[in-house]
């Protein structure tokens, strides 16, 4: 029995132990269940003034800043001392309230906003947000990628290029960046992928009348040189003078992949240096691609200098990265800032206006920067704009009238439309080869799996049969693997290359519709054509009672497809160009600001590009690359901003956006209203929101005749004047409180007016200021929109040097619409100005409420 009792009482202590270690292997599984994973939180901090701000008698909390203070004052030692300082406080408050070991501080944003980043778990934010050090956190919503011919497009050449100092008012001084052309002297800073040092566009070269060394012509910037994979000493040359990178946010949240992810300047993608060069690349540089020249290139400003902040990488981007970025930008000083990378949605826990990105360009503003963003590529569906701000200016895209127009050549005399920049096949494409549809070229009893990729879209050579394709064009199809974005235009070039095609045309496959195509390098004859094209292949092809091919009777021939035309409508604002109306919360709520701002060049743009090309295999190899987007139209207006400056030195950033605004024109190169692209790429009368003001015109921006200016304490009592909004959130925004709101948001002295519920009568302001050293008399008109009557008082004036004029603008509703309709107001100078404020406004009601 003891025994038995022996052997029991050591099978019971067994079975504890065991339920013991099961019982903690459990709760180890339950604790890894629901441990947080981290993420990156923009902190905002309370008192402690930025470096930008500090240390001026002369410069209140909220006052523009002296953009004119040298760069030896920005970087004395009180400043540093002051800068030190808030970086202990940002250490203190982290060490005080978060456990050691749960959180990583990634930067210090200390120049123009007093904050921070840092990586940790959402219950260890939610201590940081109930610290009464701390006015904001909010979690990073990270950050996506948003020419030969546009600068003649935008008459540049034998326009602004070529005036000389005519001395206009707002000028006052400036010294030697005031008497050259082409941006000399102006400082454009690029937060973007990075750079490409030894792209030509990028060189210095001394013999080159339009690069020059900076000298003296930029006292107030002081960048610098970091180093790192492909960009060794020496790449800051005279005309990149700064390049600098962020990767603290990226290296948080993602493995990074060296091959590619440098960590260095060096632009990886091919994006930035795009971006870069279409607002201040070299000008006259030969474009080249697959040996044949398209053209010349040149930066909307080829003499401005070129600042670099990389703060996106091929295998992430965070929005940590991008304002740390905009931060040391504007410490930096930077006459411009161009962000064609943002956050690709609206905040979800606060509103447009007040996240901690707009917040940022809100500071970047008040240091001095005319900050310009693209709008978005969301269009063209309504208020899918990512830029709300109104101190910031946003860019739509459109269209030029350049062209290349790509044709196949069927056997029957039928010639067909496409796309693809590739040279023609045989005798020039005068000579017709066999036509075969791939699904009818493959291996008979071939092992290869039955899907698209391989029966139809031509992505795996293997598939076809050799005897079959080679010296053959073949129909490629656009299907299941491009509508999921597996398959690509590389692997059919890669098919057609090994197999020895003469050519591919690429056609829609009924199944999933037309497809939108833009124009693409080939190194062989290559056609895109986005419609079904199959009626004349199936006459001309015999086949067996099983559907098997016997007989191949058609034949086709692919044209030149590089040459350049330039007829038809310009501009039409592009169909992925985001639109209007500007909204104020993630429910889209409409909001008195239109946006976007402008419109500029954005398709079919050639610029510089990286060889690397990471995230575009199909221009792996290339220095230059023909792209699309509102990336494209944001360095236009950035480089025409930088152009006002170089005229205007002591123009403030909304006095530049006034410029642009007030002057753009809303009719296309036919005479009637831009017209933009709806969905199936067809076209409607467009609207302000679809390219804001309209079309730049640099020429006419340089001399606007009046300007409408804002300043931070104008933005503050805008964001107070909101209806629904907490003045304690603009508080903890802003550190600014709410003294002086406006009578009603629409009240914001911009350069156009936008009325998001227009009831029964609204009176409205706007102030001008005449930037000519002549008096001037304006007569005033308007064009009411739909719904009201408009009246303005005075109805003309004359204004003198350097005056000032209020104009009252007095809206009455005469039919209550319930949707937004558009007008113009028309102010008309004696000395040829012209200065027209868009009227966007929702008639509701007749009840003033």
């Amino acid at each position: 029995m003891s025994k038995i009792n022996g052997t029991t009482s050591k099978y019971t202590a067994t079975t504890a132990t065991l339920v013991m270690i099961f019982y903690v292997f459990s709760l180890i599984m339950i604790s890894s269940c629901f441990a947080e994973n981290r993420e990156i939180y923009l902190v905002l901090m309370e008192g402690g003034v930025p470096v930008a701000f500090h240390g001026s008698s002369n410069v209140s909390p909220s006052t523009f800043v002296d953009r004119s203070r040298s760069s030896s004052n920005l970087n004395s030692d009180v400043l540093k001392a002051h800068a030190k300082k808030l970086v202990d406080s940002h250490d203190q408050i982290l060490e005080s309230t978060l456990e050691t070991g749960n959180y990583n501080k990634l930067y210090s944003f200390k120049h123009i906003v007093n904050g921070f980043a840092v990586h940790t778990t959402p219950s260890q934010a939610e201590k940081l947000k109930n610290s009464p050090q701390i006015k904001l956190v909010e979690r990073d919503r990270g950050a996506k990628l948003m020419t030969t011919y546009s600068p003649q497009f935008l008459g540049l050449p034998e326009g602004v290029w070529k005036q000389e100092d005519t001395g206009r008012g707002g000028g006052g001084g400036g010294g030697d960046r005031h008497n050259n052309a082409a941006g000399e002297g102006i400082v454009i800073g690029f937060v973007d992928s990075g750079i490409n040092p030894l792209h030509p566009s990028f060189v210095y070269d001394p013999l080159n009348p339009l690069i020059k060394k900076p000298n003296n012509s930029t006292p107030y910037f002081s960048g610098a040189c970091e180093t790192g994979p492909q960009f060794p000493v020496g790449s800051c040359n005279g005309k990149i003078i700064s390049a600098r990178f962020f990767s603290a946010g990226a290296q948080a949240v993602a493995p990074l992949n060296s091959s590619v992810d440098f960590l260095s300047p060096f632009d990886a993608v091919g994006h930035g240096s795009h971006v870069a060069s279409t607002a201040a690349g070299n000008a006259g540089v030969p474009v080249m691609v697959n040996g044949f020249h398209y053209g010349e290139a040149s930066g909307m400003a080829p003499r401005a200098r070129i600042a670099v902040y990389k703060a996106v990488y091929p295998t992430i981007g965070t929005l940590t990265d991008v304002v740390a970025a905009i931060d040391q930008a504007t410490h930096d000083g930077v006459d411009v800032l161009t962000l064609s990378v943002g956050p690709d949605e609206p905040p979800s826990d606060t509103i447009t206006f007040l996240s901690v990105f707009d917040v940022f360009l809100l500071y970047a503003r008040r240091a001095g920067v005319f900050v310009v963003q693209a709008a978005g590529n969301q269009g063209p569906a309504a208020s899918t704009v990512v830029s709300y701000s109104p101190w910031a200016m946003s860019a739509a895209a459109c269209s030029t009238d350049r062209t290349y127009p790509s044709s196949l050549h069927l056997g029957n005399g039928q010639n067909v439309r496409g796309v693809g920049l590739s040279g023609p096949t045989l005798g020039k494409g005068l000579i017709f080869s066999k036509l075969v549809l791939a699904n009818d070229a493959l291996k008979q009893g071939g092992t290869f799996p039955r899907t698209p990729e391989y029966v139809e879209e031509c992505q795996f050579p293997e598939a076809f049969d050799p005897n079959i394709v080679r010296g053959s064009v073949i129909i490629c199809t656009f299907s299941a693997g491009f509508y999921n974005e597996t398959s690509t235009l590389t692997a059919i070039i890669n098919t057609a290359r090994t197999l020895r095609f003469f050519g591919f045309l690429l056609i829609a496959n009924p199944a999933y519709g037309d497809y939108i195509a833009e124009p693409v390098p080939f190194d062989v004859p290559g056609i895109m054509i986005p419609k079904v094209v199959l009626k004349y292949y199936e006459q001309q092809t015999v086949r067996d009672e099983r559907g098997f091919v016997t007989k191949f009777g058609a034949q086709a021939a692919i044209g030149e497809g590089r040459v350049v035309s330039f007829e038809g409508r310009a501009p039409t604002v592009s169909r992925f160009s985001s639109r209007g109306p500007d909204f104020i919360d993630i429910h889209k709520t409409p909001t008195d600001v239109l946006k976007p701002d402008i419109l500029a060049p954005g398709h079919q743009i050639w610029a510089a590009w990286g060889p690397i090309s990471a995230l575009e295999p199909i221009l792996t190899g290339y220095n230059f690359a023909l792209l699309s987007g509102t990336s494209m139209a944001t360095p236009h207006i950035v480089g025409i901003g930088a152009l006002i400056k170089q005229y205007n030195p002591s123009w403030t950033p909304s006095m530049i956006a006034s410029a642009i605004t007030t002057t753009a024109t809303k009719y296309d190169n036919y005479g009637d209203l831009i017209m933009a692209e709806g969905s199936d790429t067809s076209l409607y009368n467009g609207t302000h929101f679809d390219f804001g003001a309209g079309l730049v015109n640099a020429t006419r921006a340089i001399d606007p005749g009046l300007v409408l200016s804002s300043g931070f304490d104008d933005y503050i009592n805008f964001l107070c004047s909101l209806p629904n909004v907490d003045p304690h959130t603009i508080k903890a925004a802003t550190g600014e409180w709410c003294n002086q709101p406006l009578s009603h948001p629409a009240n914001l002295n911009l350069p156009s007016v936008t009325i998001s519920a227009l009831a029964g009568s609204l009176t409205l302001r706007r102030s001008f200021m005449n930037v000519v050293n002549k008096s001037e008399t304006y007569m005033c008109s308007v064009v009411p929109p739909k719904g009201t009557v408009v009246g303005l008082y005075p109805p003309w004036f004359t204004i003198a040097p350097q005056g000032t004029q209020d104009l009252d603008i007095q809206f009455n509703v005469s039919q209550a619409l319930g949707q937004f309709s558009f007008g113009e107001i028309v102010l008309t100078g004696s000395l040829n100005h012209i200065v027209r404020i868009p009227l966007s406004v929702k008639p509701v009601s007749f009840d003033c409420k």
